[in-house]
């Protein structure tokens, strides 16, 4: 998946393709997949003054997920 770097001091950057939400993190690399992910909740992300604060308020815990690398 394309991803958009993005400045944040979690967050490296972040894709979205068909509900898929992918973020990869500054700590180690890893990258997740956040699933079932409406394509609202990847704008305002995007759009959020702040990623990771959007990110952990938002998504992380709400969304089914995995780790890909």
């Amino acid at each position: 998946m394309e991803r958009t770097q993005v400045t944040s001091s979690d967050i490296a950057s972040i894709g979205y393709k068909d509900s898929v939400l992918e973020i990869e993190f500054h700590s180690g690399n890893n990258v997740y997949q956040y699933f079932q992910v409406p394509e609202q909740e990847y704008n305002e992300l995007m759009n959020a003054q702040s990623h990771g604060k959007y990110f952990n308020q938002n998504i992380k815990n709400k969304y089914q997920y995995e780790k890909v690398s």
